[in-house]
């Protein structure tokens, strides 16, 4: 027996989501694990770790999806935000702070292909990232991929906090901006 694909809009699967519906549940795995296990991998640098905090992060994101607002941004923000701090909160678990990589490896990041392809929209979250400026894409690397807190990041780049901060601001809106278009 065939099983028919069902495709859905953000808002759609969101409501869906909202119902308790499996097949919205299987969708929103089907199409955002890999680019969520990515993040998480790239934070705690340990594939077996990673599946195991994967879990953690899908039964937080079923278990708070009714508090997601969509006002307040994109379910896939929401969820990479949800991964990205299991993964920190896994890594200091261990008594240890992530491990920050060579800062050229951060400009060349988004070279690395991503397992994440969404049906939902034409979201590309790699070709996104490349339009920031070079200053903000290492920002968003090293806060959102890497697992860095905004303290961490300017202290490691000899950088004022305010300017890590309103440039990772400027890097969101950027990619808002981007996306909408």
């Amino acid at each position: 027996m065939a099983t028919q694909k069902v495709k859905y809009s953000e808002e759609d699967l969101v409501a869906s989501l909202k119902r308790n519906e499996r097949a919205a549940f299987d969708y929103l795995y089907d199409h955002y694990s890999g680019a969520l296990f990515n993040v998480v991998c790239k934070v705690l640098k340990d594939s077996e770790r990673s599946e195991d905090v994967m879990q953690d992060v899908f039964l937080k994101i079923w278990k708070s999806i009714a508090s997601y607002n969509s006002e307040k941004g994109r379910l896939f923000t929401w969820m990479l935000n949800i991964a990205r701090n299991s993964a920190i909160d896994a890594v200091r678990a261990e008594g240890r702070a992530p491990i920050m990589d060579d800062i050229q490896e951060h400009s060349a990041w988004a070279d690395q292909s991503a397992v994440y392809q969404p049906s939902l929209s034409t979201l590309d979250l790699k070709a996104l990232v490349e339009k920031l400026r070079p200053e903000r894409k290492i920002l968003v690397d090293l806060v959102y991929f890497q697992g860095y807190t905004q303290e961490e990041v300017a202290e490691k780049l000899s950088i004022p906090l305010g300017t890590v901060k309103s440039r990772i601001r400027t890097a969101l809106q950027d990619l808002k901006i981007f996306f909408a278009v």
